[in-house]
């Protein structure tokens, strides 16, 4: 690899002005191409951000030999890209979720893996100072051992949300409601936090979205963790007003410690903490501006930012980058076995449920193709 590491975007939906702006922020980066399946979007998009060239077709982005590509498509337009990237010796940051199915993820890991590129997943807010210091304060040991989780995902969405593009709330193309879009970002902290789950049990519905979404748009799971903890998850796009997401981590030594990101996109804070000698509470006290989701993305950019600088560093130092696609596959396995749940009306095991996949809980099969798919408009909203 060269001292300047050149990389390029595919997909120019909102998204991907993150990670331009992520790349910027990087010492020693230059940005060479950018793509999209409309040719004028790209065209457009290279203009406003002062790329060299903007590409209707990937396999000409991919010409261009960058060192590192982002991935900023729909769900299930990710696994092609990603696994031809893997074939061209590219390395790879992709948006999450990696795919709409886990045996497709677990695909794209392989890929990676055997061809010895670099695979990242964005999950952005773990470098959060608040989602940090609950990390070092399980690793340090005051909590004892990890016992109860609990995690609520309150948002609103207007029917505009879905309804703007047509493979929002979709099996085929989103993959799931509220969970796949919105949740995983917790689903992902929550494992991060307590490691694998061994079964969960979940029930979901429609209540809100149902003219405009063939998705869940409200669920609710418990899990039981390998380690014998256990948790609460509760999401939901329904809300008339965002009640904002937080988790909280409760020990064995009676502990509990937790994060609150409200309004939603805002940088988390501390929320609950008793920790002996640390104690402190922060309740929501006042209602804020439902915030829109340009506003929440804007908001993001920073700790876009700093995971994609960890993305550099570990391409410069030969290491894997703190979010691994196999972290990634990790929580895409859980969420598999929940959807599995949501069919079957039971309790499932995430050892054998995720391996039907995701996309099995909806009646369409998941679309691995890359054709008429733009860029992500809102990939972490």
């Amino acid at each position: 690899m060269s001292t300047t590491l050149r990389v390029a975007v595919i997909g120019c939906g909102a998204i991907a002005a993150n990670h331009i702006a992520a790349y910027r922020g990087c010492d020693g980066v230059e940005v060479i191409a950018c793509s999209d399946v409309d040719a004028a979007r790209a065209e457009a998009f290279a203009k406003a951000h002062g790329i060299p060239q903007g590409f209707g077709d990937t396999e000409e982005l991919f010409a261009q030999r960058p060192d590192l590509v982002s991935i900023c498509t729909p769900h299930p337009t990710h696994a092609a890209l990603v696994i031809r990237a893997a074939e061209l010796g590219i390395n790879v940051l992709c948006e999450k979720p990696l795919a709409v199915d886990p045996g497709i993820a677990e695909t794209m890991v392989s890929a990676c893996r055997e061809a010895g590129v670099a695979f990242g997943a964005i999950y952005q807010r773990r470098w959060w100072p608040a989602a940090q210091r609950i990390r070092a304060a399980l690793d340090e040991g005051a909590l004892g051992a990890p016992m109860l989780g609990r995690v609520q995902v309150l948002l609103h969405r207007d029917p505009s949300y879905y309804s703007a593009t047509p493979w929002r709330g979709t099996w085929a193309a989103d993959g799931g409601g509220v969970l796949m879009t919105q949740a995983i970002h917790y689903l992902d902290l929550l494992q991060w936090y307590l490691g694998d789950v061994e079964t969960v049990y979940a029930q979901a519905d429609t209540y809100v979205h149902g003219e405009h979404i063939e998705v869940e748009d409200t669920l609710t799971a418990t899990l039981r963790f390998t380690s014998g903890a256990i948790a609460s998850f509760s999401a939901s796009t329904g809300l008339s007003r965002g009640l904002g997401e937080s988790i909280e981590i409760t020990g064995t030594s009676g502990a509990t410690v937790g994060l609150l990101e409200y309004p939603e996109g805002t940088e988390a804070r501390t929320h609950v903490w008793t920790v002996e000698g640390q104690e402190n509470l922060d309740p929501l006290t006042e209602l804020a501006p439902e915030p829109d989701l340009a506003s929440i993305n804007g908001a993001l950019t920073p700790f876009h930012t700093l995971q994609v600088q960890d993305m550099v560093a570990a391409l410069r130092e030969g290491r894997q980058p703190a979010v691994t696609g196999e972290d990634a596959l990790r929580s895409l396995r859980t969420l598999g076995a929940i959807y599995a749940s949501m069919r079957s009306g039971r309790a499932e095991r995430v050892d054998t449920a995720a391996a039907m996949g995701a996309a099995a809980a909806g009646p369409t099969p998941a679309d691995t193709t890359t054709s008429g798919m733009n860029g992500k408009d809102a990939a972490s909203t």
